[in-house]
């Protein structure tokens, strides 16, 4: 009997995907409506996801059959779903990142601004934070923890070392930092949103040496890492995948908004969040794990110069073991800086950008979107030798010389393209056009009208609430992807501007601090061991409250003017059947 039980635990996931769409038959069965099957396939994915019984990108396809067979959608209409703008930016700019990483630009940035922090314990812990953010604004969470944690440890390991090798002009092996083979580096998700493999354990330095301040002071160094690539994710539309979600959603349920989310106007409403859960977040690992000692927490009269000096030579030493910047690195980083400035400069909505200038209609509308440019700039890698003139010799073909590779090879992308998130992307996109075609999104909106009774700031609290707490056991592409489109209907139902309560969901799917199988990067912190769930969850609880309360302040505060939220907009009218009678109501915020 007990190996009945055992073998039945075994094939679970097998039972539960067969098992589980026979159990949610009665729902299209009993109510032969569109949207009770839209109804149906939203909630078997949605399980699907939640336990993850299938790979999250294979169930995200599920649309393309089951839309069609139930005449929800044609084939060519749920098709065009998976490669809209969001998807075509979300490519582009991975395309950058790629070559980012591959010479090591991200590295050079990291030690540089290590070097111009130092090592005492606060600041040391700002270094990273700031470092990490800023990295994971514009690569993989996941590959910016990934990079930044050996780096973290070898510091971690001089600075608590009680011998000098590094003083004695020795080697410091455990800073030889080794770039992954192509084939072992971690994939996104998030952004990074999907299942990251974590990292083998690494402990760089011997935990029965070391003290109990030692310990705490590992343990805040890991976490900052971790949580520093979440919140820096946030403060970019390509920063991590469910703010590209929100741009899909806003594009597929309210067609005729103009471009009201792009590159621009997000960094504009979200890198204010990202530096005050920043901050915050620094303050909070400085109390918990260092304690309330602020004069010893910025090594104001310690006397442990030696070690510290010990730790910044290790910086500086594997800074200079980059050598000086190649032409690829310079190259590299000239595309990067085109590409920040083409997108703040497209439509920015307060000047004229050279999109409105150059590239609109006769109806004013620029033809050309933020992943047109991401894009070309790829394109451009590809095209761009790595080395001028660097002319080798062709090892198969002697005598014959060879020209060098490209900054960026199709090789490289497709070692380290997370395509499942392109298709997790798409299903996102493809079940919020099904909910609007199959009327449910419709359906859904009515029945939360009794919602027009409670004040608007406290539905985006308690949304953001919701969120942060989902998100935690959820994928964060897959939250927003199945809030996102319910939140819009009620928004269109009560007559309440649909930013507002859908950018409190965006920004909250990514408050994912309290769990190791939350995110990727809290998974690769973990695996390097000398943490423990209980020390990650009793920080990231605080921050999870900082983080809502850090939302829903810039929710009813700078975003009102920014998107004029305080309004109900034209274009929400357009793919619905609600007909506000005013632009403005109790329930919308005041300007």
């Amino acid at each position: 009997m007990a190996t009945c039980w055992q073998g039945l635990w075994a094939y679970r996931m097998y039972l539960f995907v067969f098992l589980l769409p026979v159990l949610l038959l009665p729902l299209p069965l009993l109510v032969p409506r569109k949207e009770a099957y839209c109804a149906y396939v939203i909630i078997l994915m949605a399980l699907y996801w939640c336990f993850e019984a299938l790979p999250l990108a294979v169930t995200a396809l599920l649309p393309l059959v089951l839309f069609p067979m139930m005449g929800i959608m044609e084939s060519s209409e749920v098709g065009y779903e998976y490669l809209k703008d969001s998807n075509v930016l979300f490519i582009g700019s991975l395309l950058v990142a790629i070559a980012v990483e591959h010479w090591n630009l991200h590295k050079r940035i990291a030690l540089r601004v290590l070097l111009f922090t130092g090592v005492r314990p606060a600041l040391l812990i700002l270094g990273f934070m700031v470092v990490t953010a800023f990295l994971s604004m514009w690569i993989s969470n996941t590959a910016t923890t990934a990079m930044m944690i050996p780096i973290m440890h070898a510091v971690l390991q001089q600075l608590h070392s009680h011998n000098s090798d590094v003083e004695a002009g020795n080697d410091n092996p455990t800073f030889e930092l080794q770039e992954p083979r192509p084939q072992e580096e971690t994939k996104l998700d998030e952004k990074d949103e999907g299942q990251a493999q974590p990292l083998p354990p690494v402990r760089s330095e011997s935990q029965d040496h070391r003290t109990q301040e030692q310990i705490h002071f590992t343990q805040g160094m890991s976490l900052c890492v971790c949580f520093s690539a979440s919140i820096g994710g946030i403060a970019t539309l390509t920063g991590t995948s469910p703010n590209l979600v929100l741009q899909g959603q806003m594009s597929s349920l309210f067609p005729q908004n103009p471009s009201v989310v792009n590159f621009a106007s997000w960094f504009a409403f979200a890198f204010p969040i990202m530096i005050i859960l920043l901050v915050l977040a620094w303050l909070w690992l400085q109390i918990l794990f260092l304690g309330i000692n602020f004069r010893k927490n910025f090594g104001i009269g310690e006397q442990e110069e030696e070690r510290k000096r010990a730790a910044f030579h290790v910086i500086k030493a594997e800074y200079k073991l980059l050598g000086p910047m190649s032409f690829a690195e310079k190259t590299v980083c000239a595309f990067f800086l085109v590409l920040v400035l083409l997108w703040f400069t497209r439509e920015p909505g307060f000047f004229r950008g050279w999109g409105d200038v150059a590239f609109s209609d006769a109806n004013g509308t620029v033809t050309v979107s933020d992943g047109s440019v991401a894009i070309l700039i790829g394109i451009l890698l590809f095209m761009v030798p790595s080395k001028i003139p660097g002319l080798t010799q062709d090892p198969d073909n002697p005598g014959r010389l060879k020209a060098p590779t490209a900054l960026l090879t199709w090789k490289m992308v497709s070692q380290k393209m997370p395509w499942n998130i392109v298709l997790l992307l798409g299903g996102g996109f493809a079940l919020a056009k099904g909910s609007e075609e199959s009327g449910l999104s419709a359906w859904l909106g009515d029945k939360l009208t009794p919602l027009q009774n409670v004040p608007a700031p406290a539905i985006a609290f308690i949304i953001s609430l919701l969120v942060a707490v989902f998100t935690e056991c959820t994928s964060n592409v897959a939250t927003t992807t199945l809030f996102l489109p319910i939140l819009a209907s009620m928004a269109q139902a009560i007559c309440l501007h649909p930013l507002y309560v859908m950018l409190p969901c965006t920004l909250a799917s990514s408050l994912a601090f309290m769990l190791p199988v939350a995110t990727p990067p809290n998974a690769i912190v973990f695996s390097y061991g000398g943490l423990k769930v209980y020390d990650m969850a009793r920080a990231g609880i605080v921050l999870n409250i900082l983080g809502v309360l850090v939302i829903a302040l810039a929710i009813n505060s700078w975003s009102i003017p920014m998107f004029n939220l305080h309004t109900f907009p034209s274009w929400a009218h357009t793919n619905s059947t609600f007909h506000c009678l005013s632009t403005s109501t109790p329930t919308t915020p005041s300007p």
